[in-house]
């Protein structure tokens, strides 16, 4: 298990070589003094579900399987330029950590949105229609542990209680998801966020963003 994490690792590390030049497109429709209401366009992600009850680990897996895809191991042989972030999803259910499974996913660059490479059967990867939806986003630094998101993710949801969008959460296929933007091996100045779905049409205006 613990020579698996160290691969795992290792290949994260060497995704930065590659660059992580695009993102997913969005807009900041409000902003308060520790989070931000964006809203962000359809996009196309390839997804890992992953049953486990740690987020580190399932985070580690999942990668481990969309990298192997990324570097090719799909039906036609295409090799993917690495982005950011890699998304984790929490998705609703039992256990010590709220839930069972997860979701990592892998945002497609522009080359691939419309027509995403097949991954390879054994992989067990789907690709995913993210459509346009409004997300509630904390930023917080440091490693994206397991105490660290569940205690980032209960700061959102007390700091949006406290807010106009207090009603406005929405959790129907997952109850939140971390973005992570740097590699393992980058100590300082990490950025990780915490996002949570909102219904933007509560507000007048909002939605037609």
């Amino acid at each position: 298990m613990a020579r698996a994490s160290i691969t795992v690792v290792n290949l994260l590390c060497l995704l930065v070589l590659c660059g992580a030049s695009e993102s997913p497109q969005y807009e900041v429709v409000h902003v308060e003094s520790d989070f931000e209401i964006r809203h962000y366009r359809d996009a196309t992600w390839m997804s890992a579900v992953v049953n486990d009850l740690s987020f580190q680990k399932a985070t580690l897996f999942g990668f481990h399987r969309l990298f192997q895809f990324i570097q090719g191991a799909n039906l036609n042989y295409s090799r993917v330029a690495m982005t950011s972030p890699v998304v984790t999803s929490l998705v609703p259910g039992a256990g010590p950590l709220h839930s069972s499974a997860y979701v990592v996913r892998f945002y497609l660059p522009a080359k691939f949105q419309d027509s995403p490479p097949t991954p390879l059967p054994e992989l067990n990867l789907r690709p995913y229609t993210w459509d346009s939806h409004y997300v509630a986003v904390r930023k917080f630094s440091g490693f994206a542990t397991d105490d660290a998101v569940i205690k980032e993710a209960a700061n959102l949801a007390t700091s949006l209680s406290l807010s106009p969008w207090a009603n406005s959460t929405t959790t129907a296929d997952y109850t939140y998801s971390i973005a992570q933007y740097d590699p393992p091996f980058r100590f300082f100045s990490r950025l990780n966020e915490v996002w949570v779905d909102v219904d933007a049409s509560i507000f007048p205006g909002k939605a037609s963003f």
